[in-house]
């Protein structure tokens, strides 16, 4: 049987054949449409497999809707195949560290990258399961294979079936955006969306963007034995950071052999036989860069275009997606959208969150709002970087209002048995009550630590309590109980201490 063929899928591959049977079977066949539908959902990755299975689950008639990969980017080009990529080559970093601390030779054969990248394909196909037309066949869904386009305010078209809706939702999600660079169509760049078709390793990479994409396969693809040069038109790194934050990452990176070069304004991208010549303009002077592989980091942008979305009386926008209100309804009141296509937050959790949304508004009458969500977000660089709430740059402009607590990670002695001491947490909290408002955690583990964090925000827990919660010793998480106990010896006027020094005295 023929595998459906798309930019993300290795043709002849065993492994992406069997995710090509999950996630866009070849003979599927599109059921037979209902009368009326409680719910259709455009797009079949994160956001619209949660409001399809959640739906269904609570007795609607549902339809599916998904032109290209079930599972979306999330599986097929984003967190799944990026993860295991990242994973292999910290392994492989580990493995040179390791002789280092042997004090013997570091182990000069290159890494497998072939195999490593059949291990990704092939751990992508076994958690496609989860994500497969079948499945959710068995879950009740009508899933349709094919491009969702409305035709009017309450009916889409799919592969030559009109289907009537009570409630639509949007899901189309987002794709990477190609920056308007003279050559680079012909220079045949990659995106997030075709690099993890690469068999072998390239020998000198650029890549073209310093946002968490760019910085987390940089380094991998550096560790790994890539020259790789990052270009940014920016000042920095991670620009969405902590500037702390961003200028660890940076020096990490270099660390890995990664060149980073900033206000880099890209002209031009030559094809020169089998390399790309990047032309790029640096405080004045021109340089050229030679690569056998160009990736393209520079944001996304959402997918609107091909769904005839003013028929149905959808407002949208080319660079921000779908207009929604707080509800996440759009214009049209009988549709509303969840996930990439319409969020400022462009993470699976986010649109697992505001697709949990969706369900409630669009078939309960339901009222909750996207705006109260709290939602975390980590990028997976060594060291990662993890934030929820108010940023840095928020805090600076209320700092009589706002108590920020600083402890560096060299200071948690798990991290330094561990060799993981770069890093800090960095907590913003409210002067009198010490009500949580944000935070920023930079350290190995930062994305499995910020949890703590965010639970204790939405459950209105302040920091100084969390200086009262005991944490396994050694841990790097005790890095939080150590900001709670920062944060109320801070709170120890002198008039306080005076007054327990006073106590003291009585009790002698």
């Amino acid at each position: 049987m023929t595998t459906y063929q798309h930019p993300s899928i290795l043709d002849g591959d065993a492994q992406d054949a069997r995710l090509a049977a999950n996630v866009h079977p070849a003979g599927w066949v599109n059921p037979t449409p209902a009368s009326r539908y409680d719910m259709v959902v455009i797009g079949g990755g994160t956001a619209g497999l949660v409001c399809a299975a959640g739906a269904a689950g609570l007795g609607a008639k549902v339809a599916l809707i998904e032109k290209e990969l079930m599972g979306g980017d999330c599986l097929n080009v984003g967190c799944v195949p990026s993860k295991a990529l990242i994973h292999a080559a910290r392994l492989v970093a580990d493995s040179r560290r390791l002789a280092r601390l042997a004090s013997s030779a570091p182990n000069s054969t290159p890494a497998d990258f072939p195999a490593m990248m059949e291990h990704l394909r092939t751990l992508r196909a076994d958690i496609s399961a989860h994500d497969s037309a079948d499945r959710f066949k068995q879950l009740g869904v009508d899933v349709f294979m094919g491009a969702g386009i409305f035709v009017d305010g309450s009916t889409v078209e799919v592969a030559g079936a009109r289907l009537t809706f009570k409630r639509a939702v949007i899901a189309s999600g987002a794709r990477a955006f190609l920056p308007p660079i003279p050559g680079l169509a012909e220079a045949k760049a990659f995106t997030n969306e075709t690099i993890f078709t690469l068999t072998s390793l390239p020998e000198k990479m650029v890549v073209i963007g310093a946002g968490p994409i760019g910085c987390e396969l940089a380094q991998a693809f550096a560790r790994l034995g890539s020259a790789v040069t990052v270009l940014t038109d920016g000042s920095t790194i991670l620009p969405r950071e902590d500037p702390d934050a961003g200028k660890i990452v940076e020096e990490s990176l270099r660390q890995d052999g990664v060149k980073v070069i900033t206000h880099a304004k890209i002209t031009a991208v030559k094809r020169q036989a089998a390399q790309s010549l990047i032309e790029l303009t640096r405080q004045g002077a021109s340089e050229q860069i030679s690569a056998d592989a160009v990736l393209i980091a520079v944001g996304r942008a959402p997918n609107v275009e091909a769904l005839n979305l003013s028929a149905a009386g959808v407002e949208f926008d080319l660079r921000q997606g779908v207009k929604v209100d707080a509800c996440l309804r759009t214009t049209n009141k009988k549709i509303f959208a969840a996930g990439d296509v319409c969020s400022q937050y462009k993470f699976t959790h986010a649109a697992d969150a505001l697709a949990r949304i969706v369900i409630q508004n669009a078939l309960f009458f339901g009222r909750k709002k996207a705006s109260s969500l709290l939602i975390p977000w980590c990028t997976y660089t060594t060291p990662e970087v993890a934030h929820v709430g108010l940023t840095a740059a928020a805090a600076a402009r209320n700092p009589g209002d706002i108590q920020t607590v600083y402890i560096p990670m060299d200071t948690v002695d798990r991290a330094v048995l561990d060799g993981e001491g770069e890093g800090f947490l960095k907590v913003y909290a409210d002067k009198n009550k010490g009500r949580i408002l944000g935070a920023t955690l930079v350290g190995a583990h930062a994305g499995e630590m910020i949890s703590e964090l965010t639970v204790a925000m939405t459950a209105g827990v302040p920091l100084g309590r969390l200086g009262s919660v005991i944490h396994p010793y050694p841990t790097q998480a005790e890095i939080i109980k150590r900001a709670g106990d920062a944060f109320n010896r801070q709170r120890l006027t002198p008039r306080t201490a005076g007054l327990l020094r006073f106590i003291l005295k009585l009790n002698r």
